[in-house]
């Protein structure tokens, strides 16, 4: 077929709102097919939801939140589910499939797999997993727990519960470590880093109940109809009520223009209800530029309150002296805005009685992330937005219990306070030698430096940029093991040099205890017990792997590391040490659900040493990129051009687990696709549906097909994990986080010179 002829989708028809049709048919197939009824058994569980940290369920029941409002489930977490009711992986898979063969795995093939049902190790020079009992699999982890403490490390999502998150930092910080990876390293660290610098607390101040009182939403960076659906339901009343959605977003997501929610299914769900009032496309990377065009249009227009800087922060003058210096130019120059359509949008900012600002990875994921973080706290002081009902700044986390996984501890900058309290626990002073984040644990274990890891949930070698440099320092670690519910790619190429352990644990709503989770918005869920639908499977709590494991390193030393098994008793620890915890001690005895106390800030006063709201400048990032010479060159008469890349998930996919292979919504038919702008095709020379090649600094994929869209002029767009293959990201030196929202790119229409 002639290159620009085929598409797969050139004549499908895009969806013209988010949600509407789509998760009908969505929910239609799941809860009709044979495991529909126990899906729906699932879906009433009362436990939280397994995707993303918008947070439902708990003792409320499944469908509802912490308001008590109903029909609060979308698709994406129907799709969670129904992968964890799939049934075990059959019997004879591991045994007649090579390593060779499951590398070959897609996302969304290694997830159909099933669940798994006991525990597998690839031994060194093997080419097939084999099963092993538990006792050994203790034995192993024993071992390999005695390493000296520096070379022991650990790596989790947000997949699992509070305390068996606690719980792992507590075993590894006793041991000496101080190596507590995290997924959060790769998503909102720098929102954590950003707003603890500012406000003295490193998540949302908005509750679910303030964000009802804001009338007016900034909404940055975020793809909200695709991985937070829930939120579309708290923008489309706030429409309704009169209020304002500012969204900034180098790409022109349909669901953010219009959506058509479940919750809503008479006056919605169909024909959609209008979400943006304001839409900015930017240039990727220059939110620090379009944040200070705000500030300087509220400055102009005599819309600061400088009364509350005055009584309620520090720094502020510096931040004004930068705005007044910094002229227009450079403004409009870095972000791709107009000075009109900033003094617009600063307007209705100023006109909000209050202001919720919230963003996701659009705005961490750059190499000055944090500084993002700093420029839209600022703007947020400047307005009068912080500190009050209805306004705020609110990050809006990924996997559904990421935020508890930080508040348990899991991280390498721990709070004095917490600190403290986990010291007088122990009776011993805290290793303080620094510890790794997850960029650093890669180079740590690239430099040899890493002898045992331990995976809670999650796929370290998937999520990583620079595949290729993620397998080989994964590669170097003796042993990794991987607790998971599921197979996945990292199973298959972030391999141990000695062995490799894939070790089969209970998800939510099956774990035979209770467990609790953390909301994005600081809402603690309580999560029933419940039961597995596999026959003869043989799994384990991820609390009772990790108290075994603890109990046989650490004995009674300094307490009772077997009591730990008891999920009550580690509760009790929580409340002890982690700070705004106290109500999880009686949790189990009232079912009571709880906010994390200090955190939503009604008042201006914040938990830094003065009281006062902490203000910085925020320079203008230099957003240059490199000459197609970079990266070799185009050949005479080839047509490409350099592109800032934006990677991205679709529409059906969780983290790095794909459901489906496309993207409807964005008419992106399979994951080997490219979003470009219509007007860079034509001044390139490429055509819409041809297939290219587009070439990063680590490597290249080729027959990637053109897509045509609604996306800012020098920019593109491609699906992670996929992607994560062909790029070295930038890291944000203040939070450790990888750039994965501006990339470096030469799209061209050949292939890769080889020399």
């Amino acid at each position: 077929m002639e290159p620009g002829n085929d598409s797969s989708a050139a004549n499908a028809a895009t969806p013209t709102i988010g949600g509407g049709w789509p998760v009908i048919d969505g929910w239609a197939k799941a809860t009709l097919s044979p495991r529909g009824p126990l899906l729906w058994q699932t879906l009433l569980h009362k436990s939280a939801c397994l995707s993303c940290a918008w947070g439902t369920g708990g003792q409320n029941g499944g469908f509802v939140d912490e308001l008590g409002e109903p029909l609060q489930r979308c698709l994406k977490s129907v799709e969670a589910i129904a992968a964890e009711l799939q049934p075990a992986v059959p019997e004879g898979v591991f045994a007649e499939r090579s390593l060779a063969m499951l590398q070959q795995l897609s996302s969304l093939e290694a997830d159909r797999l099933g669940r798994l049902s006991h525990p597998l190790i690839l031994r060194e020079g093997r080419s097939h997993y084999e099963r092993l009992g538990w006792d050994d699999v203790f034995e192993l982890a024993d071992a390999a727990f005695r390493r000296p403490a520096e070379r022991v490390a650990s790596y989790s999502s947000g997949r699992s519960s509070n305390e068996a998150a606690y719980l792992l930092q507590l075993l590894l910080r006793a041991m000496g470590s101080n190596n507590l990876a995290d997924c959060s390293d790769l998503c909102h660290a720098p929102s954590t880093v950003g707003l603890g610098e500012v406000f003295g607390s490193g998540t949302s101040m908005v509750s679910l109940e303030s964000l009802q009182q804001a009338d007016c939403v900034v909404l940055v960076g975020s793809n909200a109809p695709a991985n937070h659906p829930r939120l579309m339901n708290e923008l489309i009343r706030l429409r309704e009520r009169g209020g304002s959605v500012i969204v900034i977003n180098p790409v022109l997501e349909v669901g953010l223009l219009k959506f058509g929610s479940p919750a809503f299914p008479i006056k919605s769900m169909l024909r959609g209800s209008e979400i943006a009032t304001l839409f900015l496309q930017p240039v990727p990377g220059s939110d620090t530029a379009v944040f200070l065009g705000l500030q300087k249009a509220l400055l102009e227009a005599g819309q600061v309150r400088h009364d509350f800087l005055r009584d309620h922060t520090e720094g502020s003058e510096a931040v004004l002296e930068q705005l007044r210096a910094t002229p227009w130019e450079a403004i409009t120059a870095c972000c791709g805005l107009s000075r009109e359509e900033l003094s617009h949008t600063a307007a209705v900012i100023g006109r909000a009685k209050g202001v919720v600002f919230a963003w996701a990875m659009g705005i961490t994921h750059h190499s000055n992330g944090t500084t993002n973080v700093h420029a839209i706290a600022n703007t947020a002081l400047l307005s009068g937005n912080a500190g009050k009902p209805g306004a705020g700044t609110m990050p809006i986390r990924g996997h559904s219990n990421v935020q508890g996984f930080g508040s348990m501890g899991v991280t390498v900058k721990l709070r004095a306070e917490m600190q403290q309290a986990l010291e007088r626990l122990l009776g011993r002073p805290l290793s303080r030698v620094p510890g790794y984040d997850t960029r650093a644990l890669i180079a740590a274990a690239g430099a040899g430096a890493v002898d045992t890891l331990l995976c809670l949930g999650g796929n370290l070698w998937g999520a990583n940029p620079d595949s290729s440099e993620a397998k080989q320092a994964l590669g170097r670690i003796d042993t990794i093991f991987y607790l998971a519910t599921k197979p996945n790619q990292g199973h298959f190429h972030g391999l141990g040099r000695r062995r490799t352990l894939v070790l089969p644990v209970f998800n939510r709503f099956e774990t035979p205890h209770a467990t609790t989770t953390e909301s994005g918005n600081n809402f603690v869920r309580f999560n029933d017990p419940g039961r597995s639908h596999l026959k003869h499977a043989d799994l384990i709590s991820e609390l009772g792997f990790l108290a075994e494991l603890a109990r046989r390193r650490l004995g009674d030393d300094p307490i009772d590391w077997g009591r730990l098994q008891d999920p009550v008793y580690v509760r009790e620890l929580i409340a002890r040490t982690v700070p705004g915890y106290g109500a999880i001690a009686t949790i189990d005895a009232t079912k009571r659900e709880f906010s994390v106390a200090g955190r939503v800030f009604e008042q201006p006063s914040f938990p830094t040493p003065s009281g006062k709201a902490r203000m910085e400048p925020t320079p203008l990032p230099a957003l240059t990129l490199p000459e197609p010479a970079h990266f070799g060159g185009l050949a005479p008469g080839e047509a490409g051009l350099v592109l800032a890349l934006i990677t991205a998930r679709s529409y059906s996919q969780h983290n790095t687990v794909v459901y489906k292979p496309g993207d409807a919504y964005r008419g992106m038919p399979h994951r080997n696709t490219i979003l470009m702008n219509r007007g860079d095709l034509a001044r390139c020379g490429l055509r819409a549906h041809q297939r290219v090649t587009v070439q990063g600094e680590a490597g290249a994929l080729s027959d990637v097909e053109v897509i045509p869209g609604e996306i800012r002029a020098g920019a593109g767009l491609m699906f992670y994990p996929e992607v994560n293959a062909i790029f070295r990201a930038a890291i944000d030196h203040r939070s450790g986080t990888p750039a994965f929202k501006r990339v470096p790119v030469l799209v061209r229409s050949g292939p890769v010179a080889t020399g």
